[in-house]
């Protein structure tokens, strides 16, 4: 597994401390969401309501360091299918790699690699696989625009759309966008549009 120590630098210390301070079970919860993740089933892992489960949990660690020990145990597990290591191999090279690993970290990572690091879909694999986001939810809100500075005249209804997109590296992120009732009904038509063509195929 040449390339892991390049891969775990100076930049990974933090996130491997933030790692090492978790109890072996929300760790081991973790990485089962990511794992998922790198089988292909789920379209990512959000990082918002992890940081939240963790600070629930009493774990101090906001969102972007949530974010950088979820790229970190996602890389690590990505670099180990696509070199085909063992269990044992793969804890060798993290320990050499960085001695901020807790046993407890080396533990949990050993036995879900064990588990479930020949299910993973390796790149190989994600060449046959669309390279775009997924849409994971869709909602929608009617509103009254009672103050704009844009609008001609105020009290027109609007529709608000909010998606959640899992992009290609797992990443949930969210996005919104406000249309005139007459937009969101031609959306509405392509969207009935385009379940009428799936029926078909």
């Amino acid at each position: 597994m040449a390339g892991l120590g390049l891969l775990l630098g100076t930049g990974f210390e933090n996130s491997i401390e933030n790692i090492s301070k978790l109890p072996q079970d929300l760790f081991a919860e973790v990485c089962q969401q990511i794992m998922l993740y790198l089988q292909c089933k789920t379209p990512g892992v959000n990082s918002v309501e992890l940081a939240e489960r963790l600070q629930t949990a009493g774990v101090e660690l906001d969102v972007e360091a949530t974010k950088k020990m979820v790229h970190v145990i996602t890389l690590i597990f990505r670099a180990a299918a696509q070199r085909d290591v063992s269990a044992e191999e793969l804890i060798v090279k993290l320990s050499d790699s960085s001695s901020k690993w807790s046993k407890q970290a080396l533990q949990v990572i050993r036995h879900v690699w064990n588990e479930q690091g020949k299910l993973i879909v390796t790149t190989e694999d994600a060449k046959h696989m669309l390279t775009v986001g997924q849409l994971v939810d869709l909602e929608w809100k009617l509103g009254m625009a009672v103050s704009s500075d844009s609008c001609k005249s105020l009290n027109c209804p609007y529709v608000t759309i909010a998606l959640k997109v899992a992009d290609p590296s797992g990443e949930i992120i969210r996005r919104s966008f406000e249309m005139t009732v007459p937009q969101f009904q031609n959306f509405s038509k392509q969207f009935q549009e385009l379940a009428t063509v799936l029926e078909m195929v």
